[in-house]
């Protein structure tokens, strides 16, 4: 079985049934980074799998901290024996260092996890805030306005998100741009 299988199953055990607007929201993730491999080759399927696999640590017997993003990669590394790279990808995603602030948590990342390459990072961000909770597309500029409504201003969430709103939209910013480019080099 290939990584990216592995992470689906993975992914649907653990929340299709419990989280159904998770599971849209995460396979809508996965949609968006298949549409990423003309610009990162060898990596999209690593991609694809941190994809389905960023959001797992909401699902309740996961729930540790909750911070999501340490929760989730927690569980890859200690109980499903997970790729340290997808380990890396999921603790850090979406700029995941700024909730980690709010929640006093980031000297325990830090010192869990490392950081991924900057572009595999950037692209698993893009495919996050470009997809809504039920799986379909948008501006990452809906995406984060869609978030703070949810959550409200006081919540560790929004905040989170008001301090990583830069790191956010510059990731799918250069993403937009690393896409446009391959195209307008295919059309040339």
């Amino acid at each position: 079985m290939g990584q990216v299988e592995w992470a689906y199953g993975l992914a649907k055990d653990l929340l299709k049934a419990e989280l159904p607007r998770r599971w849209a929201h995460t396979q809508g993730v996965a949609e968006q980074a298949e549409t990423l491999a003309p610009i990162l080759g060898a990596d999209a399927d690593t991609l694809i799998a941190a994809c389905l696999l960023h959001d797992i640590g909401y699902a309740p017997d996961l729930v540790d901290t909750g911070m999501h993003q340490l929760d989730g990669a927690r569980y890859l590394r200690d109980v499903a024996g997970a790729d340290e790279r997808l380990c890396r990808l999921v603790a850090y995603h979406s700029c995941a260092d700024n909730e980690a602030r709010q929640r006093d948590l980031l000297d325990v990342l830090a010192k869990e996890f490392d950081q991924e390459r900057q572009d595999l990072a950037r692209a698993l961000t893009y495919c996050d805030m470009t997809t809504d909770p039920d799986g379909r597309h948008l501006d990452v500029r809906d995406r984060l306005a869609e978030i703070h409504s949810r959550y409200g201003p006081e919540h560790v969430v929004s905040r989170s998100i008001a301090a990583a709103t830069p790191c956010i939209v510059s990731s799918v910013r250069a993403v937009e741009a690393a896409l446009s480019d391959v195209r307008q080099a295919g059309a040339g």
